[in-house]
């Protein structure tokens, strides 16, 4: 059952916001990806994601956005939080439970911080408060890639750093075939929102969230860095910390537990 899987569109001041939803439940879980929305919005994705995601869809009406499709030069992930408080009020989310993961949880944590009515309980996955050495280097590396417009050598080098080396021994078979279908038009919202990574830091503000706040990491994190998730959990004061052994920034994919583990956090 697919829940009522739903493509969506949603103005936000002088542009539109591409969403999904689909689920059932009486709460809402707004879920923020990461910085490959740069690359491709989730337009058109409903039924695909319904079905990667419907653990949470009987318990939860679930909502995807993408960053609003004409990013203005410089937009910051602070200014992206504001335009998701918007899109959630156009729908009519008062409050919701937030998910954010990776460059999505950078957006997440200024969405607690400016609009905490708007979040009930908050998911920080695989992301950072600020920036560090190892961000800037990888993020800057990809903005040379994406500058030349090099589609492939930009999938290649994300899927090294996010990747454990077991799951690589298999996606490296389809490397000879990256880059030749579904290269973006424009690389300028990517590079937009990649630049956000490097300029994103929110840490000392971080201890103004006051919602329920589960942290996730990863101790082999080649693109926030191992020390990440650490450094925002010690900052509000209550939350949870998990760290994943032997995998990287791609946990949420490759942790069979990852959204069991999530949903056990919110059925506390």
């Amino acid at each position: 059952m697919l829940y009522h899987a739903h493509n969506g569109i949603v103005r936000v001041g002088d542009s539109e916001m591409d969403y999904i939803s689909f689920g059932n439940g009486n709460k809402n879980l707004v879920m923020l990806p990461g910085l490959s929305d740069g690359l491709s919005t989730v337009k058109g994705m409903a039924f695909i994601f319904a079905i990667m995601y419907r653990i949470y869809a009987r318990e939860f009406t679930v909502y995807i956005f993408s960053r609003k499709n004409n990013l203005p030069e410089g937009c910051s992930t602070r200014e992206m939080a504001r335009d998701q408080a918007e899109a959630m009020t156009a729908l009519g989310i008062t409050k919701a439970t937030v998910l954010g993961i990776s460059q999505g949880g950078m957006i997440a944590q200024y969405l607690a911080i400016d609009h905490p009515d708007s979040v009930d309980k908050l998911i920080l996955a695989v992301t950072s408060s600020k920036p560090d050495e190892t961000i800037i280097k990888t993020v800057s590396a990809w903005i040379g890639m994406a500058s030349r417009g090099n589609y492939k050598d930009l999938l290649i080098d994300t899927a090294e750093k996010s990747y454990s080396e077991k799951y690589l021994k298999r996606y490296r078979l389809l490397y000879p075939f990256l880059g030749k279908a579904g290269k973006p038009e424009s690389f300028k919202r990517f590079l937009i929102q990649a630049s956000s990574c490097i300029g994103h830091n929110a840490h000392e503000e971080l201890h103004k969230i006051m919602c329920p706040v589960l942290v996730i990491g990863a101790d082999h994190d080649q693109i926030v860095g191992t020390a990440s998730a650490p450094a925002i959990a010690s900052q509000i004061k209550g939350s949870e910390l998990f760290i994943y052994q032997g995998l990287g920034h791609a946990a949420y994919e490759e942790a069979k537990d990852f959204h069991a583990r999530i949903l056990h956090f919110l059925n506390k």
